[in-house]
């Protein structure tokens, strides 16, 4: 969870130069400020950190490491949206930087009221600009030889309700598979970080996802389901998710559990203010338990944190545990990178982003 409901007010009034902070779906999002206007972010560069770094022997690297890439999501209360104006798409830019330093994953989010517009649904047509740039970008990061997760970040819903129709949501993911089954480097992202529903229908529509997109013949890709309470690691058990999707299944057994995992005070990712050097740890031990006693794949596709000593510390707290043999994690990704995010703490987008300095030398590159 990026933002929480309760604080979609704080993030009403969090402005930066260029950049508007808008809670839409419990989160906030980035919006262009007036033509011309740009953005100057002042960055510390202390280099030091009080945790020390991962050991090289006994360690297993992750089969896919990366960024998310935020934009093209933007804009949520503007459909279907101006290019440009309420929403972008990541820069190929972005993505030769990451993959200059040895990162292979990239998480596209995208809307699905954009690419299936509300005039005919998600059992119509794609509208085709929109699925072009997606394609576009997909395309360009696969040609690089690095991984494409498409990621339709919408809180399992559309045009503002809940999904339930089982059979919609087969369809759409149907027609989707079918754009990109012939792809063997993207993998795909069931739905962003369900809430407000429970566990069981969550896990119920994921599998419904994963039927389809097999379906389709997109046998080769891996597919990454979400629960519910926005998939967090360290409320797995809790929130029921755990005992729901121990019954995921897969005909081609490439299915993993996507988690998210922030370590400010309540999970948010709000704060650049960390509970303790050891919280990444702590909250996704008992995610990493679950996982191995079910024999399945774990995937982080959300962690952030302030670029200090104490976060730096408990982010590489939680990506040495993944990294642990025997670990059941095969990959993690910062959230986030996206050329509208200002001066946002945890923004890597490059060459200014506030977590290039420190989270990308100190927290990340250490892991590749």
């Amino acid at each position: 969870m990026k933002l929480s409901a309760e604080l979609a007010t704080i993030a009403a009034l969090m402005t930066v130069s260029g950049v508007s902070a808008v809670p839409q779906w419990g989160f906030y999002q980035c919006l262009p400020g007036s033509a011309g206007s740009t953005s100057t972010t002042s960055i510390a560069t202390k280099t030091s950190s009080t945790s020390a770094s991962p050991s090289s022997t006994g360690r297993v690297k992750f089969k896919y490491f990366g960024v998310n890439e935020s934009c093209a999501e933007f804009g949520q209360n503007k459909i279907p949206g101006v290019l440009g104006t309420d929403y972008t798409w990541p820069t190929t830019a972005s993505v030769d930087f990451f993959i200059g330093k040895g990162f292979n994953t990239f998480r596209i989010a995208f809307m699905m009221e954009r690419i299936s517009p509300l005039s005919t649904g998600l059992t119509g047509p794609f509208d085709a600009t929109y699925l072009g740039d997606l394609k576009k970008i997909v395309s360009y990061v696969t040609g690089r030889g690095a991984y494409a997760v498409l990621d339709p970040h919408n809180y399992l819903r559309y045009n503002g309700a809940v999904i339930t129709n089982q059979n919609d949501f087969s369809t759409w993911w149907k027609n989707l598979a079918n754009e990109f089954k012939s792809d063997s480097k993207v993998i795909f992202d069931i739905n962003n970080e369900p809430n407000g529903i429970s566990a069981a229908d969550a896990f119920a529509m994921n599998q419904v996802g994963v039927n389809a997109i097999r379906s389709a013949g997109a046998t080769s890709q891996l597919i990454l389901v979400e629960g519910t309470s926005w998939t967090g690691a360290w409320s797995w058990t809790s929130s029921g998710n755990a005992a729901a999707f121990a019954a995921i299944q897969d005909p081609n057994n490439n299915v993993a559990i996507e988690m998210h995992q922030y370590l400010d005070s309540d999970g948010s990712g709000t704060s650049d203010i960390c509970v303790s050097n050891t919280i990444g740890a702590e909250r996704i031990a008992d995610a990493t338990a679950w996982l191995k006693s079910k024999g399945l794949k774990g995937f982080l596709g959300e962690i952030g944190g302030g670029s200090n000593d104490v976060c730096i510390a408990a982010i590489k707290s939680a990506l040495s545990l993944m990294q642990e043999p025997g670990s059941p994690w095969i990959g993690a990704l910062w959230w986030a990178a996206g050329p509208w995010w200002g001066n946002y703490f945890q923004s890597i987008e490059p060459p200014n982003g506030a977590a290039i300095p420190r989270i990308l030398p100190e927290a990340l590159i250490p892991y590749l």
